[in-house]
């Protein structure tokens, strides 16, 4: 008879290999780190080989186990979709998730079409709206799920991704050439307050040239070149792009995107979308 390997040690190996250790893997998974040490053990047990390099300070997947990753992540997913294929008709309702507008592409549009398709009678209202606008309806019960831009996670926070913040402006635009700054920025922006005392920090004197409630109009006055911008690297619409200033505006440092899920209301449905949402970004 044919070895079988277990899919929930696979799905254990897979969350170590995408937090990059067990600790985190164990908060991800909701299991103590013993219990996933010991899945791990088990799983290297039944094939005879080393999965994970423990000899330096973190988890490093072997030779072996960078290959067993594709497999298992094939594995599990095709797991999961044969199980909202076969169960997901019970899913009804309505699931909302809320993402900063920098962060929505590329990976949400890929996560509702794989939502849609595995949970059809579920339906997704996605709110795009800025963090603290975000966290405040979360709290208040109105989000099932969020995403969001910040430096730390909140307690039941988990951090997906560590980016880069750039400036950004007209394609070949002048305005960061100015003193001073002319700066553009929506009200509520999280990254407004850590742009303009990076700013002063640095000795740069700025000034706030466009201020808006729509992120449409802080674009239009990018485009214009009237001013420049602060956003997470990747998110550049497009008739802006990143500054070239090569050193002349500071370091911005990086930002983190958190996820955070109810754990009440839709919980299963919610926990899925999370669910995607983790692979998604994981995958990238």
């Amino acid at each position: 008879m044919p070895r079988q390997m277990d899919l929930t040690a696979l799905r254990s190996f897979v969350a170590v290999a995408d937090a990059g250790g067990v600790t985190r893997a164990a908060g991800f998974l909701n299991l103590t780190q013993s219990a996933v040490s010991m899945q791990l053990k088990r799983l290297e047990d039944a094939l005879g080989i080393d999965l994970m390099d423990r000899a330096g300070r973190g988890v490093a997947l072997t030779a072996a186990g960078e290959q067993l990753l594709g497999y298992a992540r094939r594995m599990l997913n095709l797991n999961d979709e044969a199980l909202a294929r076969l169960t997901g008709q019970s899913f009804e309702g309505e699931v909302v998730l809320g993402v900063p507008s920098d962060i929505v592409y590329p990976a949400i549009p890929r996560v509702l079409r794989r939502f849609a398709q595995d949970y059809p009678k579920m339906r997704v209202t996605l709110v795009s709206s800025y963090t603290r606008r975000l966290k405040r309806l979360f709290d208040q019960g109105e989000c099932d799920v969020i995403l969001t831009t910040e430096d730390v996670a909140d307690p039941g926070g988990q951090t997906l991704r560590s980016i880069p913040l750039i400036w950004v402006g007209a394609p070949g635009g002048n305005a960061w050439k100015q003193r001073p700054l002319p700066l553009a920025f929506e009200y509520n922006c999280i990254f407004r307050a850590h742009v303009q005392a990076t700013l002063d920090a640095a000795g740069i004197p700025w000034v706030m040239a466009a201020e808006s409630e729509a992120t449409r109009s802080i674009e239009a006055s990018l485009s214009a070149d009237l001013a420049v911008h602060v956003l997470v690297e990747g998110a550049e619409p497009r008739d802006i792009q990143r500054v070239p200033h090569g050193g002349a505006l500071p370091d911005l440092g990086r930002t983190q995107v958190n996820l955070y899920v109810a754990e009440t209301g839709h919980g299963d449905a919610a926990g899925a979308l999370a669910r995607m949402i983790r692979q998604e970004y994981a995958a990238v």
